[in-house]
């Protein structure tokens, strides 16, 4: 059984690499935007003497709703999002709004073109046949359909190449 269940996962990482192939190139051919990934640069320095928080260019992705994909076929889950705009004055406002003031600001230090989508604090989603016959993340298994968790409930769950079909048409509708 456990045999079963190994041929089972690598024949659907296999499919999944295939199916990520091509939807890579259907959003190439439809030209469909990516956007900035980015990483937090923490200041460096010392005392008054340190550098701000900024953000820096890493790749680009399409973002697909929960999932985020490379040109090359690599899947991350979807974290946060900001633009690089330069923040009008402080309001005094909530917390939550004067942290996404302060990630913006963080964005136009960075090396972006001004309002450009910039994608961060994003976690690799594992397209292995362990890992997805596990099923802790964001693919799972049933049978060799990989399915996507959208959601946060346990029902939140669909085949991914339909997943990935709709979300792309919307991307190069949108």
């Amino acid at each position: 059984m456990e045999r079963d269940d190994d041929r089972e996962a690598e024949a659907a990482a296999t499919a999944l690499r295939d199916l990520l192939s091509e939807t890579v190139e259907r959003l190439r051919a439809d030209g469909a935007p990516q956007e900035t990934l980015a990483v937090v640069k923490d200041p460096r320095g010392f005392g008054p003497f340190k550098t701000a928080v900024s953000m820096a260019p890493v790749g680009h992705a399409w973002r697909l709703g929960v999932l985020l994909l490379e040109a090359d076929g690599t899947l991350h889950s979807t974290g946060k999002i900001t633009r690089a705009v330069v923040p009008t004055r402080p309001q005094g406002l909530s917390r939550s709004v004067e942290q996404r003031r302060a990630d913006r600001l963080a964005a136009s230090r960075g090396r972006f073109a001004e309002g450009e989508v910039v994608d961060y604090a994003f976690g690799e989603v594992a397209q292995d046949a362990r890992s997805l016959r596990l099923g802790s993340g964001l693919l799972s298994l049933e049978g060799e359909t990989v399915l996507v968790r959208w959601g946060p409930a346990a029902h939140e769950v669909r085949p991914l190449a339909a997943y990935l079909a709709d979300r792309a048409a919307l991307l190069v509708e949108g």
